[in-house]
């Protein structure tokens, strides 16, 4: 979580540094952005308690996740049947969510054809500097932000095993776009590490579930980009917040190429952007995805094996 919230903060920093604007065709919709800080925690509050029938009604996604939280955590106390009822239907759900990115190529190729036709081949640059901005981010994050967390623990140069971990779980990684997918190379990775197996087994598939870094980065930046086109501002405490959202919302990524992005309307509900708009943001995100998943997904596996011989070494050193 703590490398997570450090990528947020970094893509944060490079949204500030950096302001990209995206074409949106509804970019001039009405809408009421948050006065402040003050105001995105109170509506943010306010649809963590939202009812689960109204937050499904007005799509509130950040209620939505809530009460699953707390459905899981009551479902604890349910029978194995009905675990296992339950196990089938999130497979299902996530294989619908599958096949429904799977057509993304098709929605791409309309939403190019109407962004040329309304803007000009000229508005497809700004899809090319948002990608710049996304894969420079990732790449100042993996070889600067992590070693930097790798050595604040381990007290020693953390470089031969980020390298290591790059060279073998980040190229293979990049290839396949899935955390899951690579779970065997990281493990492999682990064993010829001299880990523990009784801790990598562990740590390894519970990372390619929830350590997301790239999705993180990908989420505030492309959150950041919608707000700039828009108008809105935003001082650094509410990107603060911005950034523990998504945080916490990466680690519930679907494992499935693509899946970080449907993530994004829960961010951009922040700034009181509209889920028409914000399916736009999605939308620009399958645009640029090949690459921006490819490096998301790099970034991830790879940082699932680092961090996990980080705490070990870390565990050894003070023993």
């Amino acid at each position: 979580m703590i490398g997570t919230f450090a990528a947020a903060l970094v893509a944060v920093l490079a949204s500030f540094i950096v302001p990209i604007e995206i074409t949106l065709n509804s970019a001039n919709t009405e809408i009421a952005p948050p006065d402040g800080i003050g105001q995105v925690l109170s509506n943010l509050l306010l649809k963590l308690v939202d009812s689960p029938v109204n937050a499904l009604l007005t799509a509130n996604y950040i209620g939505i996740l809530s009460w699953a939280v707390i459905f899981g955590i009551a479902m604890r106390e349910a029978s194995k049947n009905s675990k296992e009822l339950l196990k089938t239907i999130a497979d299902v759900t996530s294989k619908i969510v599958e096949w429904t990115i799977n057509l993304a190529p098709f929605g791409i190729l309309g939403l190019v054809f109407k962004t040329i036709s309304d803007k000009g081949v000229g508005s497809l640059a700004n899809y090319g500097i948002l990608l710049v901005l996304l894969v420079t981010t990732m790449l100042f994050v993996a070889p600067v932000v992590n070693p930097l967390i790798a050595f604040f623990f381990m007290r020693r140069n953390p470089y031969p095993l980020v390298w290591n971990c790059l060279r073998v779980s980040g190229v293979t990684a990049f290839f396949t776009r899935s955390s899951a997918t690579n779970i065997p190379v990281n493990m492999k990775l682990c064993h010829d590490l001299g880990l523990n197996p009784d801790t990598y087994s562990v740590s390894i598939p519970l990372g390619a579930t929830i350590n997301m870094a790239g999705v993180a980065i990908t989420i505030n930046l492309l959150t950041l980009a919608a707000v700039n086109t828009l108008g809105i501002p935003v001082d650094f405490a509410t990107a603060f917040v911005l950034s523990v959202v998504a945080a916490i919302s990466a680690c519930g990524a679907s494992g499935i190429a693509g899946g970080s992005l449907l993530l994004i309307p829960v961010a951009c509900s922040l700034f009181g952007i509209s889920n028409d708009i914000a399916i736009q943001v999605v939308g620009v995100g399958f645009v640029i995805g090949v690459i921006q998943d490819s490096c998301e997904t790099a970034l991830n596996s790879s940082t699932d094996v680092l961090f996990t011989a980080v705490a070990e070494y870390a565990a050894t050193r003070k023993k």
